[in-house]
């Protein structure tokens, strides 16, 4: 491994998060010195963050943390100037919230990263490295074959098609079938959602700013992460705490579209691991890399899975719903990570899902949050 020169300061913004808190927990345990940077949204959190997050909990008087958002100029340069590394995990992540708090995602997930690019062109500091949370989400719809026209990279579905339950995209040319392929990294970039317009800007912002300063840059565009620690009450991501919290409160699952709409789920720890191959090795610099498993499973077999887990019977209604900004198939072609980073994810889904429900068993559920946010989506016209 080409590892980079010592850096054992790491500041990771959105820390107390999912990924950020169980990357801070690793970091710590292999001697390096870890300050955490993070609002302790509600959304994710709970109104009372100190007592009720065991995401918070769990890195507690372990790391340096400050409570404080991205958003804010001097907090993010006080927490940023003595740091060898930053992992810029700090974001709004809801793909349907993003299509009607839009002033929001890009306040936070482009406002957030300017701030920071702004320290690092203006302000004296130490950083030699900045990790970014990128996401799938930027590549829309991914990548497909066509008998005619061979690889191609399908636009956003219409409402009409949706409507009238034909979910699969078509051939942007010819409107014909198509199948779908991993979608690589240098595939097209055309994000269906704002969450994703925010994550492509951060991307760019990042490596053209940085390029110019001589700091290098490692973008993961990671896939659906799951695991025990997630958050089980954030309405807007996570479909199998969504999924395990109407299962174990004996709720009807709504299946949006017909069930097969599918995504790569990738464990916590694998993302971890691939992460901290971005931090210390050098072959990562300046390169954007998926982070899945390259496998597609579909949201009736993540369904099924939970159920067989939780050891219940599935209230399945299949609906036709389905929310703008979503999108129908995606999952990551590895071949560039695994080649240069030497990535190869090392948890199988039924694997990770006994460990998720596991955890989750000793946890507690509420289905209203998720109920509430189809309300305010419907009401805005974003769920049919």
């Amino acid at each position: 491994m080409g590892k980079t020169q010592l850096m054992k300061k790491i500041l990771i913004t959105g820390g107390a998060g999912f990924i950020g808190s169980r990357l801070a927990l690793n970091l710590l345990s292999n001697g390096y010195e870890v300050t955490v940077l993070d609002n302790l949204s509600s959304q994710i959190h709970g109104n009372a963050p100190e007592t009720e997050s065991p995401l918070y909990r769990s890195i507690e008087n372990k790391v340096v943390f400050i409570r404080g958002s991205v958003t804010d100029y001097n907090v993010f340069r006080d927490a940023a100037m003595d740091q060898d590394v930053v992992v810029h995990f700090a974001a709004e992540t809801g793909t349907g919230q993003s299509m009607y708090e839009i002033k929001k995602y890009m306040d936070v997930n482009v406002g957030g990263t300017a701030n920071l690019l702004d320290i690092l062109v203006k302000e004296k500091h130490s950083v030699k490295k900045v990790i970014v949370a990128s996401s799938r989400a930027i590549y829309g719809e991914g990548k497909y074959f066509c008998s005619e026209h061979e690889n191609v990279f399908p636009a956003s579905r219409n409402d009409s098609d949706l409507l009238q339950g034909d979910f699969e995209c078509k051939c942007p040319y010819c409107q014909g079938k198509i199948s779908l392929l991993p979608t690589s990294e240098d595939s097209l970039i055309h994000p269906s959602s704002i969450y994703g317009i925010t994550k492509q800007t951060q991307e760019e912002m990042l490596f053209v700013v940085c390029k110019s300063i001589m700091i290098p840059v490692v973008a993961f565009r990671y896939q659906n992460v799951y695991g025990p620690g997630q958050s089980l009450t954030n309405p807007y991501t996570g479909i199998l705490s969504i999924f395990s919290s109407l299962l174990m409160n004996e709720k009807e699952i709504n299946i949006f579209e017909d069930g097969q709409e599918s995504r790569d789920f990738v464990y916590i720890d694998d993302v971890v691991e691939a992460t901290i191959s971005g931090i210390i090795d050098h072959r990562a610099d300046n390169e954007a890399f998926n982070v899945g498993t390259g496998i597609p499973t579909t949201v009736l077999q993540v369904v099924n899975v939970l159920a067989e887990s939780l050891g219940v019977k599935a209230k399945i209604k299949i609906s036709g719903n389905f929310r703008n900004g979503d999108i129908r198939h995606n999952y990551a072609d590895l071949k560039k990570i695994g080649s240069k980073l030497n990535y190869l994810p090392g948890i199988p889904f039924q694997t990770g899902i006994r460990e998720f429900v596991k955890w989750a068993g000793t946890q507690k559920f509420d289905c209203s949050n998720y109920t509430d946010s189809l309300i305010e989506m419907k009401k805005l016209g974003l769920f049919k």
